[in-house]
């Protein structure tokens, strides 16, 4: 059942927007049908259209829109509309929306023109030679988007078509904005299924695209046509609900009395107006709320003269009212990616309904109705120098217009290219990032510090490491929040980085997914089953644990033990031997020459690998089995489980003539980094640079992008040991290097 266009006159009421009335198209059907007007004055037809053009741009030169539809009426005569309309009416209703959102006169000549070398023997030669080599590149891309075939099977090549012919200039996606609202209001002349099918495409390409270019006057409208088409029950409903409560007094005409007295006494000039909510937003707040109140089927507009008078009326507002905080969003401070500003608030009346309020100047009114359309000629010096400060000086390439043209030269495979589209498309909501320079990322919500990257750096991410989020490190699949702080960390040496197909699985934004495909097809090779680049023959050995001879080394999450649950005999076996641990001759008290003094006489020193003391630590012992003393820092873990478990200490200290340097000592290190190429390499040879001997290493497999080395080092000076740990550090994608947090346990005979 075929599902009739909206009521364009209770859709306007609804908006307070100015209109398009249906009779006047007609009127200037019939007008055309007459000819042209004599050379000196404006067709009757286009005199409506250059009245609303004026009220924008007073002085603008009317005469080439007379050239414009003088041409187009000529060539498009005897050429009607399935509606039965001459062909012209279609053209001239097109330039009146785009005039009604203040489009400049260059946008308003491309649009008369937009059809004719399409559907008559105009050619562009002729429109650049008439007009003026802009208007032909307007008509141009107008022209290749016509030719967009909307089936199924044609949508992801003739959409690539169609942002590439848009690409260099977004009027040309303007005029086909306002091109697809005419058509859809004319839509129920047509087939059912072929309604359904341009509704389709509508709601999941153009809505979005309108929405990105700011354009939201064309933006709500498509979406109502849509939502009466393919949704004609929802749509019905939404209309009696807004039917039943226009018999009611208005409780948002209440609260806009209440607000221009506070502001009047507060001497705040300012223009507060009822904004009402079109259909499709009564329909998504009745999802989200329930039932609706009056208050809940529009929002107060309040207008200023500037940015200091915004802030000037929230505080009257939120002195003078209830604020509900919890709705309060600056987008002044931070304007959406799509030049959008405003202050977002709500405040509870003298009757406690809540009303929503949006605070702006008139410019940022106009840009928030019209979008890039607003912004005038990106070609004219003396416009875009007087644009705003803080607004985009070319609108002609917004940021995401620029990454979608980046994605389809990137990416060959249109069906690949067709669902990035649609995925970036469909991410209507945004968050804003921090970035540690100053400098701030717009980015879907959900998005990981893996998109993070991209956004910010471009193919260069694909040396980043890892991350730090307000300040503490995270993984790169770590989900970002509205407000976040991040620095991004990146590799030294960027030819040896690169991303591993586990990005993917974080990576929400097309740029993302699309540069890491192409990195990975480019480097096929499985780093997780190759040994790296560069590292010597028999390296990758070292990628798994390796035990050290007579003693295995246990990560913290071996057989799902908790370091915290050890058993303290675990750590002291039967019998002492160099498979218990580093072994001392033992000195009885006041005998300093053996290294370690001890309070008992005649025992066994061993150095607990759990912790590997080295001077000057601050040391305890405790007797073990076999007549031996084990020796812990102070600070292991292990020292707290055995005192709490009643054995006694046993008094231990470093020889006052030992100062480190005199022997060999063996220290246990955990290196915590980001997983990269090349990182078991760079930290042996940083060991090696401080005259460190790799006795044992260990890798974990890595987790999230991070990943855990532990080293057994033979020290000849201990005193080297803050020096080597330092150095460790210094190691690109290094994070941390301990001497604690792992649970070692000696080998059982």
């Amino acid at each position: 059942m075929s599902a009739e266009a909206p009521d364009q006159a209770a859709l306007g009421r609804r908006r307070g927007l100015p209109r398009i009335d249906l009779r006047n198209i007609r009127r200037f059907g019939r007008a055309a049908l007459l000819g042209p007007a004599s050379r000196d004055r404006l067709p009757d037809a286009i005199e409506h259209v250059a009245k609303v053009h004026r009220a924008y741009h007073p002085g603008a030169d009317l005469d080439v829109l007379r050239q414009a539809y003088v041409l187009a009426e000529s060539s498009h005569r005897g050429q009607m509309r399935k509606s039965g309309e001459p062909y012209i009416t279609h053209p001239l209703a097109v330039t009146l929306i785009l005039a009604e959102l203040g489009a400049e006169t260059t946008t308003l000549t491309a649009s008369l023109l937009h059809d004719t070398v399409e559907d008559t023997e105009v050619t562009l030669d002729q429109v650049g030679e008439q007009f003026g080599e802009e208007v032909r590149y307007l008509v141009d891309g107008v022209t290749k988007l016509e030719k967009v075939d909307y089936g199924a099977a044609a949508e992801p090549e003739t959409f690539r078509k169609m942002l590439v012919a848009t690409g260099n200039d977004v009027r040309v996606m303007s005029i086909k904005l306002a091109d697809r609202l005419h058509n859809m209001r004319t839509l129920g002349v047509m087939r059912p299924e072929k309604q359904a099918r341009i509704a389709k495409v509508t709601r999941d390409v153009l809505i979005p695209l309108a929405e990105r270019l700011g354009v939201q006057a064309l933006k709500t409208e498509l979406e109502d046509l849509v939502f009466a088409i393919l949704h004609p029950e929802e749509y019905a409903r939404t209309r009696e609900l807004l039917q039943s409560h226009a018999e009611r007094p208005d409780p948002l005409a209440r609260a806009a009395g209440d607000v221009r007295a506070v502001l009047q006494e507060a001497g705040i000039t300012a223009e507060v107006l009822v904004r009402p909510r079109h259909f499709v937003s009564v329909h998504r707040v009745g999802i989200k709320r329930g039932e609706l109140t009056g208050s809940d089927l529009g929002r107060l507009l309040v207008l200023v003269a500037d940015d200091a008078d915004c802030y000037a009326v929230l505080g009257e507002l939120h002195t003078c009212f209830t604020p509900v905080i919890s709705e309060f969003k600056d987008f002044i401070a931070v304007p959406k990616f799509n030049l959008y500003q405003s202050l977002h608030t709500a405040v509870a009346g003298r009757s406690g309904e809540v009303a929503e309020v949006l605070i702006r100047t008139h410019q940022m009114h106009r840009v928030a109705e019209a979008g890039v359309i607003a912004l005038g000629n990106p070609y004219a010096p003396t416009e875009a120098a007087a644009a705003p400060e803080g607004e985009r000086a070319d609108p002609t390439r917004p940021g995401w217009l620029s990454r979608l043209l980046e994605w389809q030269s990137a990416t060959p495979d249109p069906d690949i290219f067709w669902t990035a589209l649609r995925d970036d498309l469909a991410q209507d909501r945004e968050i804003t990032v921090f970035r540690s320079d100053g400098g701030t990322l717009g980015l879907p919500a959900g998005a990981s510090c893996v998109d993070a990257a991209y956004a910010q750096y471009g193919e260069d991410a694909h040396s980043c490491i890892g991350a730090r989020v307000n300040g503490r490190i995270a993984t790169l699949s770590t989900v970002l929040c509205d407000g976040d702080t991040l620095q991004l960390l990146m590799a030294g040496d960027a030819a040896s980085s690169g991303p591993s197909p586990e990005w993917l699985d974080h990576a929400r934004t097309p740029a993302a997914r699309i540069a890491i495909n192409r990195w990975l097809a480019a480097h096929p090779a499985d780093p997780a089953h190759e040994p790296p680049q560069g590292e010597a023959p028999g390296a990758e050995h070292l990628h798994a644990p390796v035990e050290p001879e007579g003693a295995e080394l246990e990560g913290a999450d071996a057989e799902g033990a908790d370091p915290e649950e050890v058993d303290p005999e675990e750590l002291e076996p039967e019998g002492v031997g160099e498979d218990a641990g580093d072994v001392l001759p033992g000195a009885p008290a006041g005998r300093p020459e053996a290294g370690i003094v001890v309070d008992l006489p005649g025992v066994i020193v061993r150095l607990a690998r759990c912790c590997t003391p080295v001077p000057p630590d601050a040391i305890t012992g405790f007797a073990v089995r076999g007549g031996a003393v084990t020796v812990h820092r102070e600070r292991c873990p292990a020292v707290a489980r055995m005192t709490a478990a009643g054995r006694a200490r046993v008094g231990v200290r470093w020889s006052e003539e030992d100062d480190g340097d005199g022997g060999d000592y063996r220290v246990t290190l955990f290196a915590e980094a980001f997983s990269r190429p090349h990182l078991l390499a760079d930290l042996t040879e940083a060991i090696a640079a401080e005259g460190a001997e790799v006795v044992a290493a260990a890798v974990e497999p890595p987790r999230e992008q991070r990943v855990r080395h532990t080293y057994t080092l033979q020290l000849s000076d201990a005193g080297r040991l803050p020096t080597l740990m330092r150095a460790m550090r210094d190691v690109p994608g290094v994070y941390d290097v301990t001497r604690e947090g792992r649970r070692v346990a000696t080998a059982r005979s």
